[in-house]
């Protein structure tokens, strides 16, 4: 009987990523059958901002898909924090090239190609690893610019009410920002599952107390994916354990 009760526990899986993000992520599960439920409440909203893209350039740098999206394609090099991103990029025009997910590797893939510049690094209001700034130090240069904002959103109220429940919930949290902001919303009764895309994502979700955190080797959705995988097994046999008790 606990067999089948494991087996058919359905504990969900909340996702705070921006709207069309976290649509293209529930898809991404349901492709790797994962069948549990799964919860939107975007708690970081996009918003283009209105630019005049700079007439001297002799590339980019695209840390997001969002900043591929706001602007023109150009048949310029483009360099792209990762996989997915350059896959976006080229498919706008860009002659994109992928680091390996995060800054640092994007800093050293531009600095071992040693472009002649000037770069623009398009990016949104909040940002981190001083990309521009680094590559400057280093003599390429390179400019910012500010091509969308993320505005915070608060939890819905779904997602405050299985916050809320003492039933387990697997929480992928894919950045530090999305994450300060669940965790200003806390604390909460749910045993939390955290799946952190990176350390510095880990370092903002500690304060939710999770039951347990995975955090990624590399910031990919493939390593979100397993994580998830990986925890819907424990969740589901703390959910069950209480059934049977």
């Amino acid at each position: 009987m606990l067999a089948i009760l494991m087996r058919d526990a359905q504990v969900p899986i909340l996702l705070t990523r921006p709207q069309d993000a976290s649509e293209r992520f529930e898809a991404r599960l349901r492709a790797e059958g994962i069948t549990a439920p799964v919860v939107f409440s975007p708690v970081l909203r996009i918003e283009p901002s209105v630019v005049s893209l700079p007439a001297r350039m002799a590339g980019a740098i695209f840390t997001s898909k969002n900043g591929v999206a706001s602007v023109e394609g150009r048949g310029l090099p483009a360099w792209c924090v990762g996989e997915a991103t350059a896959a976006a990029a080229n498919a706008k025009g860009w002659q994109a090239r992928a680091a390996g997910g995060d800054a640092e590797s994007l800093l050293r893939r531009i600095l071992a190609d040693a472009p002649r510049g000037p770069l623009v690094h398009f990016r949104g209001a909040h940002a981190r690893g001083d990309v521009a700034a680094r590559l400057q130090e280093a003599g390429i240069e390179t400019m910012d610019m500010v091509v969308y904002r993320q505005e915070a959103e608060p939890l819905n109220a779904e997602a405050k009410e299985l916050l809320g429940r003492e039933k387990p919930l697997i929480l992928p949290l894919f950045s530090p920002r999305s994450a300060a902001q669940v965790a200003k919303a806390g604390p909460f009764h749910a045993p939390l599952f955290i799946v952190a895309m990176s350390e510095a994502v880990a370092e903002e979700a500690r304060s939710l107390s999770p039951r347990r955190m995975i955090v990624t080797p590399e910031p990919h959705a493939d390593f979100m994916v397993a994580g998830i995988k990986q925890f819907a097994d424990a969740a589901c046999r703390i959910e069950t354990d209480g059934d049977s008790a």
